[in-house]
């Protein structure tokens, strides 16, 4: 049974309920949550919703979508109630539109053109740093929380960007470098239990070989910036 008008969507419901859940008289637990207390599910959430999209399974796709939304929508609803933060789905969802209006200037009518997918990557990157010019720094705005892979591999295509690449440590010991993602998977599980023997952490390890790459790269942008700096000042 609807809860709504007639004319209401699906979505429109399902905010309603959002905010019933946490409203007075509703459920104790929803109106206990917090940002912070919601973070681990939407975490699981985001990787339930990976297991999906990856096992093509349409119905599993629609329910982890589902319950993604779902924490969005909780969180903008704490938003709404919380003294400070003083927004809604609706100021979300405005700030979204604008960004992706400034991030798609050869759709919505700008002075870029872009025929191909690489076209519109190659001029992200500007138009990002004109959004955000407090960053100074490639890497600023990598979430820290990524699984160390996924963060390896972010990072090195980030410090790509800067001129900063990772070569290959030749060692006739190391085997043949993977032509397919199958075998690198095997590569890479087959590294993973034989960190794990050892007694290693994989993960760490990882992580701690990401943060000293880091510290290359940032230097590497130092030199780049005192270069530049340099010619300007003898060009005066």
């Amino acid at each position: 049974m609807r809860a709504g008008p007639a004319d209401a969507s699906a979505l429109d419901e399902l905010i309603r309920t959002v905010a019933l859940l946490r409203a007075p008289g509703g459920c104790p637990w929803d109106a206990d949550q917090t940002h912070e207390s919601l973070v681990q599910y939407l975490v699981e959430e985001s990787w339930e919703l990976i297991d999906a999209i990856e096992s093509g399974d349409r119905d599993e796709m629609i329910e982890e979508l589902g319950d993604v939304l779902y924490q969005v929508l909780f969180h903008a609803d704490i938003a709404a109630h919380t003294p400070g933060e003083d927004f809604d789905i609706e100021d979300v969802a405005a700030h979204m539109t604008a960004k992706m209006v400034s991030r798609h200037p050869h759709v919505f009518g700008g002075d870029r053109t872009a025929e191909t997918a690489d076209d519109v990557v190659s001029f992200w990157e500007d138009l990002k740093a004109d959004e955000k010019p407090h960053r100074t720094s490639v890497l600023d705005g990598i979430p820290r929380g990524m699984p160390a892979l996924a963060l390896a591999q972010k990072v090195i295509g980030k410090a790509e960007k800067a001129g900063v690449v990772v070569e290959p440590v030749p060692d006739a010991a190391a085997p043949a470098a993977p032509d397919t993602e199958d075998e690198l998977g095997r590569m890479l599980f087959s590294l993973v239990a034989s960190a794990r023997s050892q007694g290693l952490d994989a993960e760490r390890a990882l992580r701690h070989a990401v943060r000293g790459f880091e510290e290359e790269v940032r230097a590497a942008e130092r030199a780049a910036a005192d270069a530049d700096r340099a010619g300007a000042d003898a060009d005066r």
